[in-house]
């Protein structure tokens, strides 16, 4: 099989391998904290010097702690809802259906149209997995996932909502719990505190991307609506993690403990 070339990849576009690469580096440790072999085949697959991709280890491992908790959720919204349909919004090149798929989940991996011609190339389609090359604030996408109304749906969005301005990230949660009243939203935040903290250190590294959206507390997003509940919450520190070195000693201090995390909402609905 040949490879495929993405030497030219520069921009938001090289940050699809970014995640990729670490969680196949991820899945040959035999201490590995998820396992992911379709990771591995793709990376194999691809022509790139992937040694240009550098991340400090604690953030390496805040990767892969977020992509572990993201994958519980999933199989977790899976094993109350067998049948159900799951977005995963801004996908990328992620291949979260591979690690959760329980054999009757309908699930749409939705993100622009550039990216998923990329998706295309490298993944393809599956029986019950389908490719939705649109703009998340874009309501033809939806269209699409409410023909399986009243299956259950869940909405995961990783690593994609802090790219937006307040305004979109709400017009975009109160477009789903109007148009998907009963479904469920699991995206991650940080606090304002931590998104100018980051922000910092794109611009030391001369990075041109920002992050925009912070979220002070999880149960802030209910007052955007009628019906929105925070289901549950996660933290990187609730837990020790070893592999998280020097950085543990963030749990320590609770503006920087609970300053990113994981949030589980109720759209609506009973």
């Amino acid at each position: 099989m040949s490879r495929i070339s993405f030497r030219n990849l520069s921009g938001v576009a090289e940050t699809l391998l970014i995640p990729l690469y670490y969680r196949a580096v991820e899945t040959k440790r035999p201490d590995a904290l998820i396992r992911d072999a379709r990771a591995v085949e793709l990376v194999g697959r691809i022509d790139y010097d992937f040694s240009r991709i550098r991340l400090q280890a604690h953030d390496q491992v805040a990767l892969i702690l977020r992509v572990r908790e993201f994958d519980k959720r999933a199989r977790d919204f899976l094993t109350r809802h067998p049948e159900a349909v799951v977005v995963h919004i801004g996908c990328g090149l992620d291949t979260r259906f591979d690690r959760v798929d329980n054999g009757k989940v309908e699930w749409y991996d939705l993100d622009l149209p550039e990216v998923i011609a990329l998706r295309r190339q490298l993944i393809g389609e599956a029986p019950r997995c389908h490719l939705l090359g649109c703009p998340v604030f874009d309501d033809a996408w939806l269209d699409v996932v409410n023909a399986h109304c009243p299956r259950p749906l869940l909405f995961l969005a990783e690593g994609v909502l802090t790219y937006f301005e307040e305004a979109q990230v709400k017009s975009l949660v109160l477009r789903l719990l109007e148009r998907c009243p009963g479904s469920e939203l699991v995206c991650d935040a940080m606090t304002p505190l931590m998104i100018w903290l980051d922000n910092l250190q794109l611009a030391f590294a001369k990075i041109g991307a920002r992050l925009h959206w912070g979220l002070a507390r999880g149960r802030d997003l209910e007052t955007w609506g009628n019906g929105i509940r925070l289901l549950d919450e996660w933290f990187y520190f609730d837990r020790p993690e070893p592999r998280l070195g020097s950085a543990q000693l963030m749990r320590h201090f609770p503006p920087l403990a609970r300053a990113s995390g994981i949030f589980h909402y109720r759209l609506g609905g009973q």
